[in-house]
């Protein structure tokens, strides 16, 4: 009878308080030297999609759109004239979207800023994120077309 009691307890023996200790300790140091490195990553990530969907991605829905009706969206019509037909002039005749499933946002949750013809792209349209900042007023952390 006192074999299988010895028995039972080794076998219900856990973690000691310092084995517990030295794996928190294991952790913090491990999470100090990465978290410093890592911190910096998202804003990249971010930035750069931005720059995908400015150079890339909207740019290349938007010459659809003019392809199949002549012109871009106008800047009232705005980026949601590739999502639903517009229905103020230019009102589109080959509309044949929608071009754009999801109303096009900035990584920072915020809709991308479209003109049409553009103050620095009068040929075309002027397209761009206000950046992490959001600031309205033109600064260095803007993403854009030109």
């Amino acid at each position: 009878m006192i074999h299988k009691i010895n028995t039972y307890r080794r076998k219900l023996k856990g973690f000691t308080l310092i084995e517990i200790l030295l794996v928190v300790i294991i952790i913090g140091t491990l999470s100090a030297m990465l978290i410093p490195r890592l911190s910096g990553r998202s804003d990249q990530a971010r930035i750069a999609a931005a720059k995908a969907d400015v150079t890339v991605n909207i740019p290349t829905v938007l010459k659809l759109y003019e392809l199949d009706n002549g012109f871009f969206p106008s800047t009232e019509q705005g980026l949601k004239g590739l999502m639903v037909k517009p229905i103020t002039e230019p009102i589109p005749q080959n509309w044949n979207g929608p071009y754009l499933e999801n109303e096009p946002i900035d990584p920072w949750g915020r809709p991308y800023q479209y003109k049409s013809p553009g103050e620095h792209r009068p040929h075309d349209y002027d397209l761009y994120s206000l950046g992490k900042n959001a600031a309205a007023e033109k600064t260095d952390d803007d993403i854009k077309n030109w």
